[in-house]
């Protein structure tokens, strides 16, 4: 038998492999061993088409802040790991989550802070829902955080309408400040007057410009400039737009409800039936609350948007509620996965503790949770400015140990790794994409 080389057809394998429409073929060339007669063995070049990420997945811009956390990072294997990622490529993934937007340096809540927050590789991006005096759903963390997180003390004719006008303080007697200022305190046109900032106040302030002119050192004004508010239905098309998913937070009302005829059902029911009239798939939206009320009427209402629907545990002000304790969780793991949620979000500190050599471990919370069968979110990273001294609330199972800011991706890896969340919240999305992007996770769909 005469020796002979087989051929195999480029063309042919190439129109067999397709590629979606975020992802392009690229033809590569790799060596092919081909066994012949008499265990002779020739080696053919042939060209192999192969899948790369498409520019728009890989166009993520992190800038100069996770670069800062890795080189913090005391040495190690993480470090190793993150800083051998340092040429990327980086993507988006739901693994990020923007709260608020990216709210460590832009106003939160904003258009301007949304779309940084995409930009950053952010795969969902949060509005926290409210309601105007008009009962119009509106982008606010708070339905009576407009005095400090918006320009309305700055206009008299808006802020006449305010639950409490501003007072000043009484600075000889240490009187602090005074002003509350609701989203249902005005109407929809109203609030569309007004501009977000930085969310501060300082509360020995006498006058209006000395209360809002507040911001931390550790954060900025820099992009504090513009500030564009948007309603529910404004971030559903931006976010549309920017091609990323979306968690809604329903916000507890300050206002007794039903307020003027509109009941907390009515409320839970109009943040949904949004998303609906927008044409947005119940897969990509996560809705999420802290009353679990709110949660189990969207199981029983809204069954494919309540198979999304997030538990935010804030049990942790109920004086009876022991972290370390099952017995005082009321309702238990068990009984929430019965019930039909299957997603919980604490925040970070309760799902982590220290072992006996001061090592961040998986709390007994995080265990109970996943021996649940529940998936896990949880919040929120690059909130507690600089971690020097132990990181505060959000590090308060673990602060003995923490001291440098770079540790907050050590924090991450344990709560990716060991944990097994699903998603983290930040401020600056970042430094979540930086770590998603190298650990590989996937992409954003």
């Amino acid at each position: 038998m005469k020796n002979f080389a087989v051929n195999l057809s480029v063309i042919t394998l190439a129109m067999l492999l397709t590629a979606c429409e975020d992802e392009e073929v690229k033809v590569v060339e790799v060596d092919k061993p081909v066994i012949v007669e008499n265990t002779v063995t020739l080696v053919e070049r042939v060209e192999v088409p192969v899948l790369v990420p498409s520019e728009d997945e890989t166009g993520v811009q992190l800038g100069s802040r996770p670069y800062f956390l890795v080189d913090a990072l005391p040495a190690g294997e993480l470090k190793t790991k993150l800083q051998q990622c340092s040429d990327g490529p980086f993507y988006r993934t739901d693994f990020s989550i923007g709260h608020r937007g990216a709210a460590m340096q832009y106003p939160e809540h904003t258009k301007e802070s949304y779309i940084a927050a995409a930009r950053m590789g952010a795969g969902i991006v949060e509005c926290d829902v409210t309601f105007t005096k008009d009962q119009q759903l509106v982008c606010r963390h708070s339905q009576c955080d407009l005095h400090t997180t918006t320009n309305i003390l700055a206009m008299p004719e808006i802020a006449a309408s305010c639950s409490t006008p501003f007072i000043g303080a009484d600075v000889e007697n240490n009187v602090p400040a005074r002003a509350k200022c609701c989203t249902s305190d005005i109407t929809l046109a109203q609030f569309k007057q007004l501009k977000g900032k930085m969310d501060a106040a300082n509360a020995m302030a006498a006058t209006v410009a000395g209360y809002m002119d507040a911001t931390p050192s550790w954060r900025t004004d820099l992009y504090a400039s513009e500030g564009t508010l948007m309603t529910h239905a404004e971030s559903i098309e931006l976010f549309k737009a920017l091609g990323v998913k979306m968690t809604p937070e329903l916000k507890s009302p300050s206002v007794t409800m039903p307020f003027n005829g509109f009941s907390q059902q009515d409320y839970a029911q109009k943040m949904l039936d949004e998303y609906k009239e927008a044409g947005v798939p119940a897969a990509d939206v996560y809705p999420q609350s802290f009353n679990l009320a709110d949660v189990e009427y969207w199981i029983a209402n809204e069954s494919e948007f309540g198979q999304q629907a997030v538990f935010l545990d804030g049990r942790y002000d109920d004086e009876s509620f022991d972290i370390t304790n099952a017995e005082t969780w009321s309702p238990g793991m068990a009984e929430l996965a019965a019930d039909g949620v299957k997603i919980i979000a604490p925040p970070l500190w309760m799902l982590v503790t220290l072992d006996s050599d001061n090592n961040i471990v998986p709390s007994e919370y995080a265990k109970q949770a996943k021996a649940a069968g529940l998936d896990i979110i949880t919040w929120t990273l690059e909130r507690s400015g600089p971690l020097a001294d132990g990181g505060g609330w959000y590090y308060q199972t673990i602060s003995e140990v923490i001291n440098n800011d770079g540790q907050q991706l050590e924090l991450l890896d344990v709560l990716a790794q060991q944990v097994g969340v699903i998603g983290v919240f930040t401020d600056w999305p970042g430094t979540v994409s930086y770590y998603a992007s190298c650990m590989k996770m996937p992409l954003s769909s």
